[in-house]
C-alpha cells in the first residue's frame, strides 16, 4: 500500500494512521470552523496548531493534510498548519505551546497526553483535539467522555 507520497507502508500502520488522523480531523474541524458548507463559502485561512513531543513523522503529518484535504481545507489556500514539535526535548513543549497560543490559533493538535497537558497549562480558552489519551479522566482533561466540557476533546484508547 502506499500513500501520495509513494513511500510503500506498512498496511496497519497506514489503515490506523488514516483512521485516527481522519477522526482527528473530523473532531478539529467543527470546533472553529463551525458548519463545514459555511467555511467553504469564505475566503477566511484558518490556523491550526499541531503540538508534537516527538519529531517530524512524515507520513503521519501527510495523512493529517489529506484527511483535511478530503475535507475541504488545504495549506496555502484556506488553511495555515502551525507545526511545532520538541524532537524529544519535553522541557520544550510548554514554550512550543505558548508559542501556538501567541500565534492566535483556532484550535491545538495535541499528539499525546503529555503535550495535552502542557497545551492545557498554556490556554483555557483555545479548543484543545487531543489525539490520544489514555485515560481523559483520571488526568482531568475532560469531566466525562460522553460531554467532555472545558476546551478539551478528542480520542481516547480507553477500554470499556
Amino acid at each position: 500500500m502506499e500513500l501520495i507520497t509513494g513511500m510503500p507502508v506498512d498496511t496497519r500502520f497506514s489503515l490506523f494512521s488514516r483512521i485516527l488522523l481522519q477522526t482527528c480531523a473530523i473532531l478539529t474541524l467543527p470546533l472553529f470552523f463551525g458548519v463545514v458548507a459555511h467555511a467553504q463559502q469564505t475566503k477566511k485561512v484558518y490556523r491550526i496548531g499541531y503540538l508534537s513531543g516527538g519529531s517530524s513523522i512524515q507520513i503521519r503529518e501527510e495523512a493529517f493534510r489529506q484527511a483535511l484535504r478530503e475535507l475541504g481545507y488545504t495549506e496555502g489556500q484556506n488553511l495555515v498548519i502551525e507545526w511545532r514539535f520538541a524532537k524529544g526535548r519535553m522541557s520544550q513543549r510548554p514554550e512550543l505551546a505558548a508559542e501556538l497560543v501567541d500565534l492566535k490559533v483556532e484550535c491545538i493538535v495535541a499528539t499525546g497526553s503529555g503535550e495535552t497537558a502542557v497545551a492545557r497549562k498554556a490556554t483555557t480558552t483555545i479548543p484543545i483535539v487531543m489525539m490520544s489519551s489514555t485515560d481523559p479522566l483520571g488526568t482531568g482533561f475532560v469531566v466525562s467522555l460522553a460531554r467532555p466540557g472545558g476546551n478539551i476533546t478528542g480520542l481516547t484508547s480507553v477500554i470499556a
